[in-house]
């Protein structure tokens, strides 16, 4: 019976994928993660002493979260089970914490419980993981490539560890390009296949970190070489991956962390950043029009009236990019973010829309002055609205020393940049004017 397990586990093996079959038996072996598995970090003490309490790793896809949890798994005494919440309901869930809790009560181990995806589990699912981590029947260890903080409910996030994984650098990634190919046993040494330097660092930067997909791509490069060849080359390399995947996640991090970057690369003037990450986005397969909501909410939110221009030409770029679509609408969005970043920068109407928001929010309610009130209905006279409003359009210079508010407040500062210069000292001058004219203040 031992022999036939041993050769079954032997056929598993041999058609386990290369990213598979390389994955780390022990520390020494895992590559990458410096900054939470180097010796005397917290997660490699809590691996090398048992000690894992819930904890949960985050990160893009290839960064060794799988990998983390079976070395878990060989380090740990007690009993190890796994779930993938993909596949798993709450049937599979409740019955691996019945027999969690049966192992505790007759005196056995303790239970760590990996679940793969966890943010595939639902706020309910995840409610019934709640009892028995809280009681340390099971120590959880979940992987997750959304952000936890949005994808699990809080109580599971105030009971666990949360460890964000990194992409892995290209050396990291090269260098297990060059175990896989020296290893006869789990990688392709038997193949005796050589692969040039230029090769592998093509890989390793194409896979943005992602080190199952450089492995897959090795194993279909070299498996699918002509048997007389005995070097994979650049040329095989590029053949190998075909057309670079680009790690984006439209719903989740990815989407709105490249969003922020674009937009506080236009505040902050810089335009071949802004452009960068808006290139990002459209090759991910972004939808363009929500790249262009985002210029024009910039347009005012950064712009503002110190490049006036900066709004028109956001809608105009908008407003093109519904009717044309992609690819030729990058080139107006080019267009629309370039000139954002390079645009004079004043938040003022944006600070002081906020401003006058939060005082009618959170203050009493100015009322409207009698004489600024409507005044085109049957019976408005005898209200007196209305009464003693003067038409500033009647006066010499079209201005008249005249409350609109009732209360000295100011909400409106222009900066000195760009068009709001003059629109300072205009409105310097107006209010100068209003404050020293003659039954202008306000009672």
């Amino acid at each position: 019976m031992a022999l036939f397990d041993r050769l079954e586990a032997e056929h598993r093996n041999a058609v386990r994928p290369l990213a598979a079959r390389m994955r780390p038996r022990t520390l020494s072996e895992f590559v990458g993660q410096h900054h939470i598995l180097a010796p005397g970090k917290l997660l490699r003490r809590m691996l090398e002493a048992d000690r894992i309490s819930s904890v949960v790793f985050y990160g893009p896809p290839g960064t060794g979260k799988t990998s983390l949890a079976e070395l878990i798994a060989k380090h740990t005494k007690r009993t190890f089970r796994s779930l993938n919440a993909a596949a798993a309901g709450v049937k599979e869930l409740r019955d691996v914490l019945d027999k969690a809790r049966a192992d505790v009560s007759t005196g056995g181990n303790r239970t760590v419980l990996f679940i793969d995806e966890l943010h595939h589990f639902n706020k309910q699912q995840q409610n019934v993981l709640l009892p028995d981590v809280e009681d340390g029947i099971v120590s959880l260890v979940a992987a997750t490539t959304a952000n936890p903080f949005f994808a699990f409910i809080s109580p599971l996030l105030s009971r666990s560890q949360i460890f964000e994984l990194q992409p892995l650098s290209t050396e990291d990634v090269v260098y297990l390009l060059e175990a896989a190919l020296k290893d006869a046993v789990r990688g392709l040494g038997a193949k005796k296949v050589t692969a040039t330097p230029e090769a592998l660092q093509f890989l390793a930067t194409v896979c943005d970190g992602d080190a199952r997909r450089a492995l897959t791509a090795l194993e279909i490069g070299v498996l699918s070489l002509d048997p007389k060849t005995a070097e994979f080359d650049l040329a095989a390399a590029e053949e190998s991956i075909q057309k670079k995947q680009i790690r984006y996640d439209a719903d989740g991090d990815d989407h709105y962390d490249a969003a922020s970057a674009m937009i506080k690369s236009i505040r902050g003037s810089d335009p071949d950043a802004a452009i960068y990450w808006m290139a990002r986005m459209l090759a991910a397969g972004e939808e363009p029009r929500f790249v262009a909501r985002r210029l024009v909410i910039s347009a005012a939110e950064d712009i503002g009236n110190a490049d006036p221009h900066g709004l028109v030409l956001a809608q105009s770029a908008a407003a093109a990019t519904e009717f044309i679509g992609m690819p030729e609408c990058r080139i107006i969005l080019a267009q629309a973010v370039t000139y954002l970043a390079l645009a004079q920068k004043s938040n003022a109407a944006y600070k002081a829309i906020d401003a006058a928001m939060e005082d009618v929010t959170n203050s009493r309610l100015l009322p409207v002055p009698v004489h600024l009130r409507d005044a085109h209905y049957q019976g408005a006279a005898r209200l007196e609205h209305g009464k003693g409003y003067e038409y500033p359009h009647d006066a010499p210079e079209g201005w008249i020393a005249q409350d609109y508010l009732g209360v000295d407040r100011s909400y409106y500062e222009p900066v000195e940049r760009g068009a709001e210069t003059e629109m300072k000292r205009r409105l310097d001058q107006l209010r100068q004017m209003r404050r020293t004219a003659p039954d202008s203040q306000p009672e």
